[in-house]
């Protein structure tokens, strides 16, 4: 069993920045791809970036390459999103998620979900 904590979220001005974090319990955490989605109100979830196990991919949306940047720790058992130049168009609930096959993608259904975190970025 994997349980996954997001954190990190808040209300930033457009421009500034957030770090979410995402904590996982389960041993074998450090063994799974993560990554990042998040829904906005009246809109369909949507993928964000993800990361390999070992960290040394990644993956990002077209609308958030180049500004967000995720990571995870040494122990590979914290996975990290930084957001930079936020837009309002950010805002959203964020979720982390961890599947131990597949890397998460636009095109997958990741097994384990966190509660998700609310990111709100005002113009």
């Amino acid at each position: 069993q994997v349980q996954l904590v997001e954190s990190g979220g808040g209300l930033v001005q457009a421009g500034g920045s957030l770090r979410l974090s995402c904590a996982a319990s389960g041993r074998t955490f450090s063994n799974y791809p993560i990554g990042w989605f998040r829904q906005a109100p009246g809109k369909e979830r949507e993928f964000v970036a993800a990361i390999t196990w070992t960290g040394r991919s990644t993956f990002y949306a077209d609308s958030v390459k180049g500004r967000f940047i995720i990571s995870r720790d040494d122990t590979k058992i914290t996975v990290y999103l930084q957001m930079n130049s936020l837009k309002p168009e950010d805002t959203a609930v964020y979720y982390c998620a961890a599947d131990p096959k597949t890397v998460p993608s636009a095109r997958t259904a990741p097994i384990y979900w966190g509660q998700g975190t609310q990111v709100t970025v005002s113009s």
